[in-house]
């Protein structure tokens, strides 16, 4: 159970924006930081003042209020080593394995190339969190515009390997579009079927999907199931092996 305070907000079309918020000693990380008037919001509606930003990767919609944030509150921005040149403001580079302290709290890097070769994600091992940012989705995984199925794959197999009950908080809010995909190629699942429905229903009473938890993806997101043998019967890919049935799922979603 984690003793952070946490702050789930929309950010842009379809990003979500968190903030954590330390109570003991104050500090307050912004994971990513798509978007400065959402942030400045959130951070008014609870008091808080920002003193971190941990980013994932490059990508614009990641990191446009990074130099905004900074310029304002004087915050420290932690990101992937291998996008240090990409990363506006970065002053603390991280890599695969790193583990640093956060207001008591050990923070873990993992290193996950895909949609970015670059990307990290942060795990918070006494938290039970997880930030997966574009890696993984609920329900989906990130397009691949830089990295390979196989790492992508692989990448994957790093989170899934995480205990059951860990929080995992994402980037962005595609759970319905997500939902409904997953349902062309594991359509006998039960357990995604029923999330399904679920998941029609909170967006029609316009809830956020997040958090989801990775015992919950592992049971109902595809992007974690290619040994399943209900997906490679429906895909024709019995003897395939995982990265590859994965390949034709990501392919099949790119198209969707």
């Amino acid at each position: 159970m984690t003793s952070f305070d946490i702050e789930l907000f929309g950010c842009r079309s379809d990003n979500f924006g968190v903030l954590l918020h330390d109570p003991a000693t104050g500090a307050t990380v912004s994971i990513d930081a798509p978007e400065e008037k959402p942030i400045l919001d959130a951070l008014a509606r609870r008091g808080w003042a920002l003193t971190h930003i941990l980013t994932t990767h490059h990508h614009t919609d990641h990191v446009e209020a990074n130099q905004a944030l900074k310029a304002r509150f004087g915050v420290e921005i932690v990101g992937p080593a291998r996008e240090r040149d990409r990363i506006p403001g970065i002053d603390r580079a991280v890599d695969d394995g790193d583990r640093f302290d956060l207001a008591g709290h050990p923070i873990e890097v993992i290193w996950t190339p895909g949609h970015t070769a670059g990307h990290v994600c942060y795990y918070l091992p006494d938290d039970g969190l997880l930030f997966a940012a574009d890696t993984l989705f609920a329900l989906g995984c990130g397009r691949l515009f830089e990295g390979t199925p196989a790492q992508m794959w692989q990448s994957l197999s790093k989170l899934a390997a995480l205990p059951k009950e860990t929080t995992v908080y994402f980037g962005h809010e595609y759970t319905l579009s997500n939902a409904r995909f997953a349902l062309t190629v594991d359509p006998d699942n039960a357990a995604l079927k029923a999330r399904a429905g679920e998941i029609e229903r909170m967006r029609a009473a316009g809830r956020f999907t997040a958090p989801t938890t990775i015992g919950l993806e592992k049971q109902t997101n595809p992007f974690l199931r290619p040994a399943d043998p209900g997906i490679r019967r429906v895909l024709g890919m019995a003897d395939a092996t995982d990265t590859e049935v994965f390949a034709e799922i990501r392919g099949r979603k790119d198209r969707f």
